[in-house]
């Protein structure tokens, strides 16, 4: 990331806002933004692979359930937060992932500017990709600051994605068992 042209883009958007960017709350901000920027933005850099690769035998084949994954993420559309819970399920084919792997993934496309249904295709996806599971199902619940600050104006509305990829796509059952295993 480049500090510099988030600093200055920073002390532009404050005078454009109509803010004197000399005020004593303010001079520092435009340097603690950028600072922010590495941390929220942070997985723009990474890729989820790193995590997803690092997989071991198991004789397990029964659905794996990792739920209440809290993610925070920012909407490409306003620029303003999103944040909730991810819930992931998956069938193994002989190789598992190490407990913090699911979670690692997840922040990994949060923390990138976003839409929800996007990150929840990129999580489902690059499961199925790396660790090769018999199937894969996502499913994430967020409360969208968009709606919320402005626009609707619609507190506590919460949207809901999920997806399921290889046998969670068309076995009712299975997703059944997946609802039923996050109560």
């Amino acid at each position: 990331m480049d500090d510099k042209k988030i600093e200055e883009a920073v002390k532009l958007f404050l005078e454009g806002i109509g803010e004197d960017i000399h005020r004593e709350g303010l001079t520092d901000t435009p340097k603690r933004i950028a600072a922010m920027c590495k941390e929220i933005f942070g997985g723009l850099n990474q890729d989820a692979g790193e995590f997803l690769s690092r997989t071991f035998n198991a004789v397990n084949n029964e659905i794996i359930i990792e739920k209440d994954i809290t993610f925070y993420s920012v909407c490409e559309h306003h620029l303003l937060p999103f944040y909730g819970k991810a819930h992931i399920g998956y069938i193994p084919d002989g190789r598992v992932l190490g407990l913090s792997k699911l979670a690692r993934t997840v922040d990994t496309y949060a923390r990138r500017p976003q839409i929800q249904e996007q990150l929840t295709a990129q999580i489902a996806d690059d499961i199925m990709k790396y660790l090769k599971p018999k199937g894969v199902i996502v499913l994430l619940e967020a409360e969208h600051m968009c709606m919320t600050m402005r626009g609707v104006k619609k507190p506590g509305t919460l949207t809901t994605t999920l997806l399921g990829r290889g046998v969670f796509e068309n076995n009712t059952e299975l997703r059944n068992s997946f609802f039923q295993l996050l109560k």
